[in-house]
């Protein structure tokens, strides 16, 4: 492996035409291991902690997968993919309960319909390049968020395409519950996938949203609600004067925004 360039990606933003690069860290740390032996790589790799100094990003690994296509044997890409696919896993949500005794459909099909269309993505680059791959090497728990989501969004649609929506009898707005199940964005979920990193850019994308779109979505974080039956309660609606539903558009075309750029493409 001594001696090897990173290879670049291929794939490119849709409006400006620009290659996806890597973010500096990683790019860094694949120079560094492309100078290791394929055996201390794959020592390497089965370190599961990342706080550990050794830890090889799954970004990194995604890169060496992809890279074996070119090794003549597949014992080394066997070895690779195997402690991919268990990251992969570990980061879907879990079928049973912790003790066992239940199981929940929902995240049995998610869990099935997400590994299920990586390896899909994975065995398309075995044969040929797929620049479908290049987001997973630059955000890899971003684009594992984003599949996550998708198959979400399935699930819910494919468990109540023939159940009525449930809707407040009051404001004939879609519950709660429904409104979650459709997509609106999930401060905390992806958060525990990409702790401090997703943080940062969750802000970014925040901030660079119109200032009444980034006054409502600052205020949801806090915890305020958009309306609220009671005459007192301090409202989003009420701060900014404007009416439920067009405080709630607002809301989702911010969602939107972000979703955007989280994912890496531009809106």
């Amino acid at each position: 492996m001594e001696g090897q360039l990173v290879t670049p990606l291929r794939k490119k933003r849709l409006r400006t035409e620009e290659l996806y690069t890597r973010v500096p860290e990683i790019e860094a740390k694949l120079v560094e291991l492309e100078g290791l032996s394929r055996d201390d790589l794959l020592a390497r790799i089965q370190i599961l902690r990342r706080d550990d100094p050794g830890y090889v990003p799954s970004e990194c690994l995604v890169y060496f997968v992809r890279a074996s296509r070119a090794d003549n044997s597949t014992a080394g890409f066997d070895r690779l993919y195997k402690v991919l696919a268990e990251r992969v896993l570990r980061s879907l949500p879990r079928a049973e309960s912790a003790d066992g005794t239940t199981t929940s459909l929902t995240n049995s099909v998610i869990r099935d319909r997400v590994f299920g269309r990586f390896i899909e993505l994975l065995s398309a680059d075995r044969s040929e390049y797929s620049e479908k791959l290049d987001y997973f090497e630059v955000r890899f728990d971003g684009a594992l968020a984003s599949l996550r989501r998708d198959a979400q969004e399935q699930a819910w649609r494919d468990e109540n395409r023939s159940t009525s929506l449930e809707f407040d009898e009051e404001t004939g707005e879609p519950s709660e519950e429904v409104e979650r199940a459709a997509g609106s964005f999930d401060w905390s979920s992806d958060s525990e996938i990409d702790g401090a990193d997703y943080r940062f850019r969750l802000d970014a994308a925040i901030d660079a949203l119109p200032p009444e779109q980034m006054r409502i979505i600052e205020m949801l974080r806090k915890g305020v609600p958009i309306d609220s039956k009671e005459a007192d309660a301090v409202t989003i609606a009420k701060a900014l004067g404007k009416s439920e539903k067009t405080i709630r558009t607002h809301r989702d075309k911010a969602f939107a925004a972000i979703r955007a750029a989280m994912s890496g493409e531009e809106p």
